[in-house]
């Protein structure tokens, strides 16, 4: 995450007049706002298939996968827009500001160079402050490879990395597992040496 997009730190109302004077979608911290990059035809494509393999899975569990659209409250004066949340029954806010989820079970971050370092530390630790939520799932978009961290009875936090493209991804906290070629629908990966763990 970068610099603020303004110097004067903004109230939660004049947050939200600037998103829709805008047309932009903005990070809101504290009173700090950050505007949201814009993703890859590929990073929009390994979205779409996540929250679609999530909602596959999840229709005879009352959990349902949300896109980028939904705000998500990590607390009550920080917002963000992760690529797909779970949410397990309804929607929960807080008082002030009604359509952004305070209670997501999963998220998905789809990982591009731009946000990779920040999906892995500051926001993943914004979403550990909601209590509600047990797992987080980064995708690359470059090559088949997915990491979960998920959140056990202890509150401890495992991790597991799949790579698999005929495996399954297991999902502890939804109680199903999705395909890891489900993920990948349509991306056509770069050339990769597995020794160098880099693009060719």
């Amino acid at each position: 995450m970068g610099q603020p997009e303004y110097q004067q730190r903004l109230s939660i109302e004049e947050y939200l007049a600037l998103e829709k004077e805008t047309d932009t979608k903005y990070e809101y911290h504290d009173g700090e706002v950050y505007a949201m990059a814009g993703g890859t035809p590929t990073h929009s494509l390994i979205a779409n298939n996540a929250g679609t393999a999530l909602n596959i899975n999840l229709r005879s569990k009352r959990c349902y996968a949300y896109n980028s659209d939904l705000r998500v409250a990590t607390s009550r004066n920080k917002y963000v827009y992760p690529d797909v949340s779970v949410v397990c029954g309804r929607v929960s806010f807080f008082e002030e500001l009604k359509n952004a989820a305070n209670n997501p079970v999963l998220i998905v971050e789809v990982l591009s160079e731009e946000t990779r370092a920040y999906d892995r530390a500051g926001k993943f630790m914004r979403y550990r402050m909601m209590e509600s939520f047990r797992e987080y799932v980064l995708i690359d978009q470059s090559l088949p490879f997915v990491e979960v961290f998920y959140k056990n009875e202890l509150s401890t936090w495992e991790y597991r990395a799949y790579t698999d493209l005929e495996g399954m991804i297991p999902l502890h906290s939804l109680d199903i597992e999705i395909p890891m070629a489900d993920i990948y629908i349509g991306v056509d990966f770069l050339p990769f040496d597995p020794e160098n763990l880099q693009l060719l």
